[in-house]
């Protein structure tokens, strides 16, 4: 059995490139695949290990005291959902381009507290998902709001717009995103603005599922990993449709034109139709890959004359 583990860890790391060595040597004698990413503002990892490597891995990160308290959250699988392992230095673990005040962050509620305060929403509540719209379109939860933005980094220019919007002093703002750590920055950048009632997911809608299932969510959440879409629990439905004829289906796949790469959802009959592409034009225009119904992310580019 394998544990899929996600986990942050907000907080200064003097030498991110020393902890990335530290992080290799480590992890290197492990069966570890994943993904961790170091800055100086912390840590942010996603990772498949074997059970016991998994245990090993997380009592030596918690006998640093800089990352003691660092909530692992954890999934079972039958297999690796990582190719590799991956660790590097990032100058940001969230893409905003700007400071962020880490000790002015929206106030952290349990996913029980959330599910409550989901239920007493007023007109003055807002409910902001600050995921990717591909994420969104697999699952959400009921009531929320979707920023339209190219890119993260036009958040604080959202945050500037919302203020004239909505009355920062009297709305009460509710944020979630996959697993907790963009909700770290964003709240803060929303206090800076001056809303003063924020409330982020403590956990993200990782931990959510974990404790409370379905209960308010629409769909399924869409993670980073092989597994690309995954229920919350066994009453999960999906609600996205296929991106070619509209019925309801919730399995993304990669454009097979290398050139195009378009993460889309879409039935087996439409792919199978278009061969893995996204669209006609994909299909007969550039460097296509052979067709496979398998969903799993493409790994490396085919030798194509």
């Amino acid at each position: 059995m394998y544990f899929v583990l996600a986990y942050y860890h907000i907080g200064s790391i003097e030498d991110p490139e020393a902890e990335m060595r530290r992080h290799k040597e480590f992890l290197n004698a492990l069966d570890f695949r994943g993904r961790i990413y170091i800055s100086a503002q912390g840590i942010n990892g996603q990772a498949s290990l074997v059970a016991e490597d998994a245990e090993k891995y997380i009592a030596w990160m918690r006998a640093d005291s800089r990352f003691e308290k660092v909530v692992f959250k954890i999934h079972n699988s039958d297999k690796h959902v990582f190719p590799k392992m991956t660790i590097k230095v990032r100058k940001q673990l969230v893409a905003m381009d700007c400071d962020v005040d880490f000790s002015q962050v929206g106030e952290h509620i349990s996913p029980q507290e959330w599910k409550k305060k989901m239920q007493e929403r007023t007109p003055d509540t807002l409910m902001l998902d600050v995921r990717n719209d591909y994420e969104w379109e697999v699952g959400h939860f009921e009531g929320a709001e979707l920023p339209k933005l190219e890119t993260f980094r036009e958040f604080p220019k959202y945050a500037r717009e919302l203020k004239e919007q909505c009355d920062p002093q009297k709305t009460s703002v509710m944020m979630y995103c996959t697993g907790g750590i963009r909700c770290e920055f964003f709240s803060a950048v929303l206090k800076k603005e001056g809303f003063e009632k924020v409330y982020q997911l403590d956990g993200g809608v990782v931990g959510y599922g974990l404790q409370e299932g379905s209960d308010g969510w629409q769909g399924k959440l869409f993670v980073f990993d092989d597994r690309l879409v995954v229920p919350l629990d066994d009453k999960s439905s999906s609600i996205a449709k296929c991106t070619l004829c509209a019925s309801t289906c919730d399995v993304y796949y990669n454009c097979a034109n290398m050139d195009c790469n378009e993460l889309f959802v879409c039935c087996v009959s439409c792919l199978h139709k278009n061969q893995g592409c996204c669209c006609t034009e994909c299909l007969e225009k550039g460097r296509v890959r052979p067709y496979k119904e398998d969903p799993t992310p493409f790994r490396k580019c085919c030798n194509i004359n």
